[in-house]
């Protein structure tokens, strides 16, 4: 069974997240608090396996609250966040501090609303329950061997997809990239109100510029491009240059943003003069992707378990044979700084 505790102001919403969660055969709802004083004496009393937390709350905000959790307890935390800029801000800080998910609180019609967002919640808890929190942190160097990509020319292309827990392993790689990096883009599993706000926190602390992808964008390096959440992301050429394609995903074909097609895309757009990375995260998307890009002669990369919030699609990359070569992300960072320095001396692009 996996033990949650609930923590919000609201006694409507504590009754219908209880609700929801106890549906679940697998779920037990140990206790809910109001407030994160109450929340702290019943994280002692009952040691829950999650806590779903809201973002704004009287006596002490959730943000406040997480910090204390992570500093003193690392445990499991879902964020319960409103669709307002806001709550959107503070929930990326909270994503940023190692929150394992977040779920978007409806604010209309809320008796009707909850119930249409129960298996999203329930699997969202299901996946925090297998996250990796105490420890994730912890810099682990696989010291993996793996060469410079081999690009034949100068236009190349860096492609990332990640989803539970890829905003922490995202702050880590981008803020340490150099202004003059190779161009990015990232299919990040968000939901859409979310992606603007993470663009522009991420774009204000690293040197280079973080945008949320537009039709047609000119993929350049120096800058990184973001999918939409509602929407997908993928490269396209428009003579010699690299650009950014925005489209509605065909009716079900899954997780939107998809990783899938965003790796799908770069294999076939830009063949051996790209690097695709995949990151933590619940599920399969990214995989058969990865593998085409792989095939068609590109650089691939997997996290490594160790470093993983959830070792999901990771291990499904890996599994389809998709991978090069595991890294841990402090090492991921590194691959990338060095290949940004060896592109700025003009070299990465004659090692063939």
């Amino acid at each position: 069974m996996i033990k949650v505790l609930i923590v919000d102001d609201s006694a409507l919403i504590r009754r219908l997240m209880s609700e929801i969660l106890a549906a679940d055969p697998e779920i037990q709802v140990v206790g809910t608090a109001p407030d994160p004083h109450v929340a702290r004496e019943k994280i002692k009393q009952f040691n829950p396996d999650v806590v779903t937390l809201d973002v704004e709350m009287p006596r002490m905000d959730g943000l406040s609250f997480l910090e204390k959790i992570m500093r003193l307890r690392p445990m499991p935390v879902v964020m319960v966040s409103a669709l307002t800029q806001k709550g959107a801000e503070v929930t990326i800080q909270s994503l940023e501090m190692g929150a394992v998910d977040v779920i978007a609180k409806p604010t209309l019609d809320i008796e009707r609303s909850w119930p249409a967002v129960a298996g999203e919640i329930i699997a969202k808890v299901k996946a925090a329950a297998q996250s990796q929190v105490s420890g994730r942190q912890a810099r682990i160097s696989t010291n993996a061997a793996i060469g410079a990509p081999k690009f034949s020319g100068s236009s190349h292309v860096v492609a990332i997809g990640a989803s539970t827990g890829g905003v922490m392993a995202l702050k880590e790689i981008l803020y340490g990239m150099p202004a003059d990096g190779p161009p990015i883009l990232i299919s990040q599993h968000l939901p859409g109100t979310f992606v603007k706000q993470f663009a522009e926190r991420m774009n204000n602390n690293s040197k280079m510029q973080i945008v949320e992808a537009t039709q047609n964008a000119k993929v350049i390096p120096g800058h990184v491009y973001i999918s939409p959440g509602d929407r997908n992301l993928t490269l396209a050429r428009s003579g010699a240059q690299f650009i950014c394609s925005i489209h509605d995903p065909a009716p079900g074909t899954g997780i939107t943003p998809s990783v899938d097609a965003l790796f799908t895309s770069v294999a076939k757009a830009a063949g051996k003069n790209a690097l695709g990375v995949i990151l933590t995260g619940m599920g399969r998307d990214g995989a058969q992707g990865l593998l085409k890009m792989r095939q068609a002669g590109a650089t691939t990369i997997g996290q490594s378990e160790a470093s993983c919030m959830i070792y999901g699609m990771p291990k499904a990359a890996f599994d389809a044979g998709a991978v090069q070569t595991q890294l841990s992300l402090p090492d991921i960072s590194e691959y990338l700084r060095h290949i940004a320095q060896e592109q700025s001396r003009g070299l990465v692009g004659v090692m063939n």
